[in-house]
């Protein structure tokens, strides 16, 4: 990925009145910036693990004019982002953001001496009345003049504004890489560049999997590399084989399963250099192909025309999506199995708001208490007692979803640069290979094995196109879970005895589509889920609203929603006031 980064820009306003008033709010005013910047460069990071950089106004903006130069310094210095701050009453409509592109926030300061919140209502309406939405941030409790200190329930919002804004800033200009086309008649599969670049900024890539075919034939991809990585699969994976359960009439050979293991790690290397290029090919005379595709997120079509002759795709999407590999760690890829990029995108939104790894997974099967009593005699108790959903899929699951990283002395899935080697270690020695089923795919492969462990707090999310609507998003909350080693092996043994399982269990509400468990199995809009550690329901939904996308289902408290403020004009129900303002806002980049 390009590391020029976006950065936040912090626009200081202040009341232009010279001759007392402006000049006594000058120091303030402009702290008042300086100290946002602090904070968000100590508590916001980039996908490297770099700390965010803001970009400061020269002067405080009193006027026109120094808001155009404002503008011409953000522009100049890649601001993806804005945020206005300010203790006083200013002038709105000639002070603002005027950039329709990037999202934009306003902080007016809580405090009697000067008043920063009728700045904070007039410049919002103004926004409003501009058609240019804008996130307004005002703290409960009054503050003294010259008080430095941010409120907690203002840091809050800062926060979230500011994850969001950034994940809109870091996808405009990026690809989604399609390898392959449309899978098993799967609607996700059926990649759709005008909501890629209409919504998001996004272009469409299409590569045919024969481009795999071909360098691997002509042997375009680093060998030094490839040899690098047989021997840490040698080491690390292969040990870890299942035995192979196909019917002993169609298994495969020794010798056929090492030639998959060879060609699997090529086509991972293949896969990575497409996304985002590699400058060792150019050195080896394909200038061409080192350039990659500019690809913040991809796919895999596999099914069917691939794997009914070559090794499957579920090895290369693990150690994608996982955050290390044999070159050690790093950030994960969100790549989608089967191509379906609604999928990719959704596990985008919750890496680029977390920067952990995202779990690809379908959303297969709804247990209830009475199903899972029924099939292994024992009765559910604790955060099991209402049932689960089991999230399964064709062994394609990162190998993060473990829960082999620790936080707090907890299972967890953190950003690659707080994961240390013993992590590394244990996801390798929990993470099985099963030589693939061959009835499902043909030409062979290994699907990675692994079980979730319980207690982790995660998020699972969808996007969905939807006919005369567009976009929606659906978010549930909620946290992995166990069973008993026996009951497991019971529930695992009905289902493909090659793939990785995480069982999820929703936070429940009890009404509407988290009535119970099953309502949100039930009321879920597609067969795929992208599932990302932390409950991180109101930062999707913040960023669902700045990219104008409504959320169709969620189960976040009301009073962790934050969106822009013209939300407000278009009825007092959440729900329905987000459809409204979606609408007729439309998408930011149409």
């Amino acid at each position: 990925m390009n590391k020029n980064y976006p950065k936040i820009g912090i626009r200081p306003i202040i009341d232009g009145r010279r001759r007392g008033i402006r000049e006594s709010l000058e120091e303030t005013t402009m702290t008042m910036a300086k100290n946002v910047a602090a904070f968000y460069s100590d508590h916001l990071r980039y996908p490297d693990g770099s700390p965010v950089q803001c970009v400061i106004s020269d002067t405080c903006i009193g006027g026109v004019k120094e808001a155009a130069n404002c503008a011409v310094k953000f522009e100049r210095e890649n601001v993806g982002l804005s945020l206005s701050v300010t203790p006083c009453w200013c002038y709105g409509s000639e002070t603002m953001d005027m950039n329709p592109l990037i999202p934009k926030a306003v902080w007016g300061f809580n405090g009697t001496e000067r008043p920063g919140a009728v700045y904070l209502a007039a410049v919002l309406a103004a926004h409003n009345q501009k058609g240019l939405p804008a996130f307004g941030i005002y703290g409960h409790d009054i503050q003294d003049i010259g008080d430095t200190h941010i409120p907690e329930d203002v840091e809050e919002k800062l926060l979230r504004f500011a994850r969001a804004g950034l994940a809109v800033a870091l996808m405009r200009g990026k690809s989604y890489l399609a390898i392959g086309s449309v899978c098993m008649g799967i609607g996700g599969s059926m990649v759709n560049p005008d909501f890629l670049q209409e919504y998001l900024g996004m272009r469409t890539e299409y590569v045919d999997c024969s481009e795999i075919i071909r360098r691997i034939q002509q042997e375009i991809y680093d060998k030094e590399e490839y040899r690098k990585a047989i021997e840490w699969v040698e080491k690390n994976c292969k040990p870890n084989e299942l035995p192979d359960h196909n019917p002993e009439n169609i298994r495969r050979s020794r010798g056929q399963k090492d030639a998959d293991w060879e060609y699997v790690v090529k086509m991972t290397i293949i896969m990575r250099d497409l996304m985002t290029g590699n400058q060792k090919l150019d050195e080896m005379g394909f200038g061409e192909e080192a350039m990659g595709h500019n690809a913040i997120a991809g796919g895999f079509q596999g099914q069917r025309q691939w794997t009914d002759f070559l090794p499957n795709g579920d090895f290369s999407e693990a150690l994608l999506n996982t955050s290390f590999d044999w070159n050690g760690i790093r950030a994960p890829f969100p790549f989608a199995t089967e191509n379906d990029h609604l999928n990719a995108i959704s596990m985008l939104f919750g890496n680029l708001l977390t920067h952990t790894a995202q779990i690809f997974a379908d959303v297969r099967t709804y247990w209830s208490p009475e199903s899972i009593e029924r099939v292994s005699g024992w009765k559910p108790e604790g955060v099991l007692k209402d049932g689960a959903i089991h999230l399964i899929n064709s062994g394609a699951c990162t190998l993060d979803a473990t829960g082999e990283q620790t936080k707090d002395g907890k299972p967890a899935m953190k950003p690659h640069w707080e994961i240390n080697e013993q992590e590394v270690e244990a996801m390798l020695k929990a993470t099985k290979w099963g030589p693939s089923s061959l009835e499902y795919f043909r030409g062979g492969g290994y699907s990675s094995k692994l079980l979730s462990k319980g207690g982790m707090p995660v998020t699972m999310c969808r996007l969905n196109l939807v006919k005369g609507v567009g976009p929606v998003l659906q978010i549930a909350e909620g946290w992995t879970a166990t069973f008993p080693d026996e009951v497991f092996a019971i529930i695992d043994k009905r289902t493909d005895k090659t793939w990785p399982s995480t069982f999820f269990v929703p936070r429940l509400t009890g009404k509407g589509r988290f009535a119970d468990v099953y309502s949100v199995m039930n009321y879920w809009g597609a067969n795929h889920g992208a599932i990302s550690y932390g409950h991180i329901g109101a930062d999707l939904i913040t960023l669902a609203s700045a990219l104008s996308i409504p959320v169709n289902m969620h189960n976040v408290e009301e009073s962790k929603i934050f969106r822009p403020s013209a939300w407000a004009s278009f009825g007092s129900d959440n729900e329905g006031s987000d459809y409204r303002a979606c609408a007729a806002y439309g998408p930011l980049y149409k």
